[in-house]
Order: structure tokens, then sequence, then C-alpha cells
């Protein structure tokens, strides 16, 4: 088993709904469910490893309140080196909608000073040698996106491979926007994106050729994934060659996170040295658990390697 860690936004997700249709200003509704759970996409991910029992390593920072204090607690020991920045913490609240999607409305908080000095603080480069890392929420994390080269730079010193997922930018796919992403992908061993985001980059429609020409600017040996929601995932390995899976059909709760969730499912598969179909697999089948159930389950240590039944 490869090394494992995360690296990113760690927030508070407040999840309320499902609402419809949008209720009009100054009017309340009622709401069937809630549920305040550990968010951002470095957490989400977290989750789902320490759900599915894979060991990893989580570098985050959080605010200096009851929030904060909570968000720590969740991570047990792994956030014992974890920065408290004076700031309030980032809360997200996501309104839930009957089709599945959602809403969110999110505070800055915390999450703009994480810093490269912060990872250096919870990760050492030695423990993590020949394994991956899982950079997420780019657009979120100010001070540690603008230290992207030196963070390349470093996971190339100790054969660290990274899987970016940069998150939606806030201000949309800018050139500015696109133009950054596609220079973290020249320097990144994997690419998890959405189809969305795939086809914007590429300015190409069609995933597979979005995929294929997103490819063409990573580094020699990378693997591009794209993930397609209910129409499951499809990947280009090391050697160019194409893989895809279905998704199960599943009645969807929520679908907050989906795509966090299908990462640390699929590098935990992939780090246990699995075929990348059978990682794309894992990926889907998880995340389609967890979208699908109230609470919310990822299975336990054997979902990686089972069907969603």
């Amino acid at each position: 088993m490869r090394p494992l860690a995360v690296i990113g936004n760690v927030n508070v997700d407040l999840i309320l709904g499902p609402a419809a249709p949008w209720p009009k200003a100054g009017t309340e509704i009622i709401v069937d469910h809630d549920e305040l759970r550990v968010g951002g996409a470095a957490g989400n991910s977290a989750l789902a490893w320490q759900a599915l029992g894979v060991e990893f390593e989580i570098a985050a920072n959080i605010g200096s309140d009851q929030f904060g204090r909570w968000l720590s607690e969740a991570f047990g020991h792994r956030s014992d080196k974890w920065p408290v920045r004076p700031e309030k913490t980032t809360l997200s609240v996501g309104i839930t909608h009957p089709d599945g999607e959602r809403t969110f409305f999110t505070t800055r908080g915390h999450l703009p000073r994480f810093s490269l000095a912060d990872v250096f603080a919870a990760i050492e480069g030695a423990r993590l040698q020949g394994g991956y890392a899982l950079l997420c929420g780019s657009f979120l994390t100010d001070d540690l996106t603008k230290e992207y080269g030196k963070f390349f730079d470093w996971a190339d010193s100790h054969d660290i491979t990274v899987a970016l997922d940069t998150g939606w930018p806030l201000d949309g796919w800018t050139d500015e926007n696109c133009a950054s992403t596609r220079a973290w992908l020249s320097r990144s061993g994997i690419a998890l994106l959405n189809e969305v985001e795939s086809t914007t980059l590429a300015g190409i429609a069609d995933p597979i050729e979005a995929a294929r020409h997103i490819k063409s600017h990573m580094p020699a040996g990378a693997i591009i994934v794209v993930k397609r929601g209910p129409d499951g995932a499809l990947a280009i390995g090391p050697d160019g060659s194409l893989v895809s899976v279905a998704a199960p059909v599943v009645e969807v709760v929520d679908t907050i996170g989906a795509g966090d969730v299908f990462n640390a499912a699929f590098l935990g598969a992939l780090a246990s040295g699995g075929p990348l179909v059978s990682c794309l697999k894992a990926g889907t089948e998880v995340a389609s658990r967890a979208i699908s159930t109230l609470p919310r389950n990822y299975g336990g240590p054997t979902s990686l390697q089972e069907p969603v039944r």
C-alpha cells in the first residue's frame, strides 16, 4: 500500500433540504432533514478514507472558534499539527433540491490563510515518499495556491505523485483560471476532474476527446479521470488507453461531496495496486453509496473491492 495524504480545504457543512421551489425573500419554509458534518473537499475525502479503513495523513488548518475545535476532534491525532488561524472557521450552508443537486452559501473564514508552511507542519515528505498526495480546494486556499510551484517542487523531490482536483472557481472558469489549472496539471501525475471541468478546460464538448487533450499536456505516464455522475467515470491511463465504467443506479439523497468521495475510493484502490478499471469501479460504487444514504454511509474497509448492493 503506497502512502496517501490529502491537502486542502476542511470546513463545516450544514446541509438542509430539500427545498423547492426556492422561497421568496422574507418567508420561511420547513425542510425534511438537516445534517451538520465535516466538509470541504479535503475533509470529505478524509472522512471517506477513515470509513474505508485506509491509512492516510491530512494537512489543513482551522479557525479559532468552536467549529474549528469540532473539526479538529473529528480527525483525532491526524489534526494535532493543524495551525489555528485567528479567523472564524469557514462555514458552508448547502441547500439540497429534490433532484439531489444543491446550492451553497459559503463564508471565506480560515481557508484563504492555509499556506505551504501549514502543509509542511502536518506532513513529512519522507513519510509520503513514493505515495500519492490529493491536492484540492485550489480556488479557496489563496496562500497555498500562490506557492503551488514550490509545492510541486517538494512533491517531485520526494517522488510524490500529485492528484489534482481544483474544485469549482468562485468566479467561474475564466481564461485566467483555466490557464492556472492547465499549469498545475502540467505538473500533476493524476487529474481528477468532472465532465464540465474537463470539457471547459479543453474547449472540447466530447469528454473522451477532452480528456485526451488534457492528458497530452500532463507529464508522461499521467492518468486523467473524468467523473460523470450518473453516467459513471472514464479514464485515460498511462499508456493512453481508455477505460470507462458505469455507475450503480441509486436513489439520490444528496450529491454534496460525491466527487471527493470518488477521489478517496479511487486513490485508495490505486495505492493498493489495483488496475485502473477496478479503481474507477471503487470510486463510482463508494460515491454512489454515499450520495444515496442518510446518514451518509461509505461502507467498510472491503468497499474498495465489493460492488454496491
